[in-house]
């Protein structure tokens, strides 16, 4: 069987706890069996993430040193995947410019807060982790966030939805989900799940964070 490593903790708004036991579920119905640690101490050892075949990450607005940072870029880059939702990959560490590299994007607004209405827009044919899925809406934080051009983008949505400075710019449409390599490793993000029940309350928003996190787990 195959195993994930998943550690959380950071601001609990994100409920780091009940995401990271869904997370772990939907990666066991897959033959993964996750370990969850509490905090960053975890990534400690270099060689010992290599054993993994996956790291979740859980932590928004957490801190990591340059060390453990550069050990999770080493077993990616060496084949263990990773893969996230939300803050818990994509705002894990604001202060780590080497981690929004490898992972591909940071978050920097959700206007409009954590209630508003939008449309995911599926990019057909962009992934077998699409396949079947159709556009659909959902109420949550939006995520407005500085991405990587070199990502793959699987869907995205159109912004402004929401009044703010920003929306007497022209609409623009942003990535929800993306894939992109890290050495010999596959990166997988989805910026939905600001709770854990989003993924069954939008059972589409499901399917595309477990179908991701097996797509980056060790080929």
């Amino acid at each position: 069987m195959k195993k994930a490593l998943i550690f959380r903790g950071g601001w609990e708004g994100h409920e780091p706890v009940p995401v990271s036991e869904k997370l772990a579920g939907m990666l066991l119905r897959n033959g993964i069996k996750a370990e969850i640690f509490d905090g960053v101490g975890c990534l400690a050892d270099k060689n010992k993430l290599t054993e993994y075949d996956l790291i979740v990450p859980c932590m928004t607005m957490g801190s990591i040193t340059e060390e453990y940072v550069n050990n999770v870029s080493f077993a990616v880059s060496h084949g263990t995947g990773i893969a996230g939702c939300h803050g818990g990959m994509c705002d894990a560490f604001r202060n780590s410019t080497e981690w929004q590299f490898m992972t591909g994007g940071q978050w920097v607004s959700h206007p409009g807060g954590g209630s508003v209405e939008y449309t995911v827009n599926i990019c057909r044919g962009s992934s077998p982790i699409t396949e079947g899925i159709e556009d659909f809406k959902v109420i949550s934080e939006q995520y407005y966030l500085h991405i990587d051009p070199a990502i793959e983008v699987l869907a995205t949505t159109r912004f402004p939805a929401a009044d703010g400075h920003h929306a007497v710019n022209k609409p623009v449409d942003m990535p929800v989900t993306w894939t992109k390599l890290w050495g010999a490793g596959r990166v997988y993000y989805c910026s939905l799940g600001h709770n854990a029940d989003i993924f069954d309350k939008y059972p589409s928003a499901g399917v595309l964070m477990e179908r991701g996190m097996v797509w980056a787990a060790r080929k």
